[in-house]
């Protein structure tokens, strides 16, 4: 059975308080977006506290273009997920040459060749190491990334799989939107950067952190709810205020169906890996599930302290719980994303002497 050796994740150097970013929008927005003074409580409503971010405030407040965006987006998705595997490396106890497989993960610039190449070219990793970019999957690529790693960890037992989620969202901020999905957006979304070693069944397991089964859904017409409008002035963000009512309507059944085929149920489940896509969200979730206790307190803190980093945010939720200890037994990863999708992941928990 595969397994989850390490996570890593990124503390970015200019993490900003909620509070500043509320400031911020409010004059960059209120000028030509009459609703801002309106709509301004939304920042207040998130209960994000922190905001990871890959700049400086100011930098947010200077015209640039799309293409001076984007290569931004390149320099930084390279230098900080090259400290995030370096991390990650050293947490498995592995060398670099050990690495079979990379997967990269993104939704938020663009690059060709692309970021997992220039990965491999900057940090001398093992030419003949198998690649596969994954791009478009949003929210949910951290939970679809970790079952495509698992994949390859199962199908070669002596795999040692490297995960690398970045989601530089705050870099395709159009400072000309003045819609109210930009402005909404703006109360959200942070930067993040996480990599992940997952290894096959050769490999001594030191974590006894286990994939079991994966499942992913795309729900019919539903193209609207999530995603960018891609212009000349870059990504512009498009979000359906009725995400929430999508969890409350399919999230429960989707999880009981999942699990039965494992022969399990809801109550097996002890360690809720969600994604958390704001308060809205995860009061759904809470609604759907009727699971008592503070089930998603990992998911909100990761969410108090970094906000929505789009599919890096559950690798940062991963980390929390693989640095602070799962409670024995069964885990599960789950973030919903653009098509409109979800993805899930299946985990086991066990102590490292029972494997």
């Amino acid at each position: 059975m595969p397994f989850i050796a390490a996570v890593s994740k990124i503390d970015l150097p200019f993490k900003i308080k909620q509070t500043e970013a509320k400031k911020h929008a409010l004059e960059m927005f209120s000028a030509n977006f009459p609703e801002a003074n309106r709509l301004i409580f939304a920042f207040d409503n998130t209960e994000i506290i922190d905001r990871n971010l890959s700049g400086p405030l100011d930098y947010y407040t200077q015209p640039n273009t799309f293409e001076e965006r984007n290569n931004t987006y390149i320099r930084l998705s390279l230098e900080w997920s090259v400290k995030a595997i370096e991390d990650c490396i050293k947490k498995a106890d592995i060398d670099k040459e050990d690495i079979t497989d990379i997967l990269f993960v993104s939704t938020t610039g663009l690059a060709t060749p692309s970021m997992d190449a220039q990965i491999i070219n900057k940090m001398r990793l093992n030419q003949h190491i198998n690649r596969i970019p994954v791009w478009g999957l949003g929210c949910g690529g951290g939970v679809s990334g970790m079952a495509k790693a698992n994949t390859l960890a199962k199908a070669n037992p002596d795999a040692v799989v490297l995960l690398v989620a970045v989601e530089l969202c705050s870099l395709t901020l159009i400072k000309s939107d003045y819609s109210k999905s930009n402005f909404i957006g703006s109360s959200l979304f942070s930067d993040g950067i996480a990599a992940c070693i997952i290894k096959g069944n050769n490999h001594q397991n030191t974590t006894g952190v286990n994939y079991v089964a994966a499942s992913s859904k795309l729900y019919y017409d539903s193209l609207e709810v999530m995603g960018w409008d891609f212009q000349d002035t870059g990504f512009k963000v498009l979000f359906s205020k009725d995400i929430p009512a999508f969890i409350t309507q399919y999230i429960n059944t989707d999880i009981v169906n999942f699990l039965e085929k494992q022969g399990l149920k809801l109550s097996d489940i002890k360690n809720f890996i969600f994604h958390p896509g704001g308060k809205k969200v995860l009061d759904a979730y809470q609604n759907a599930l009727g699971v008592e206790g503070g089930f998603l307190g990992n998911t909100r803190k990761v969410m108090n302290d970094y906000g929505n980093m789009s599919s890096a945010t559950v690798l940062y939720v991963l980390e929390k719980f693989m640095t602070d200890g799962f409670e024995p037994g069964y885990g599960l990863m789950l973030a919903m994303g653009p098509g409109f999708s979800s993805e899930m992941v299946l985990l086991k928990s066990e102590s490292p002497e029972s494997q």
